[in-house]
């Protein structure tokens, strides 16, 4: 019983290291187009679409 408990909980980490990896791959994809093309301050660049956008 706890061999299979053990081999279940195995799987389920490894997907979780891979999850976390294909983030962290994003994030860094993300934050480097992000720095390229010159948008890293995200609420200076939403801040107007906020103000005239009538509620």
């Amino acid at each position: 019983m706890s061999r299979s408990r053990n081999k279940k909980n195995s799987r389920t980490s490894v997907w979780v290291a891979i999850g976390a990896i294909f983030l962290i791959i994003l994030l860094i994809i993300w934050l480097s187009f992000a720095d390229l093309t010159g948008n890293t301050d995200v609420a200076a660049f939403l801040a107007p679409y906020i103000v005239n956008t009538p509620v």
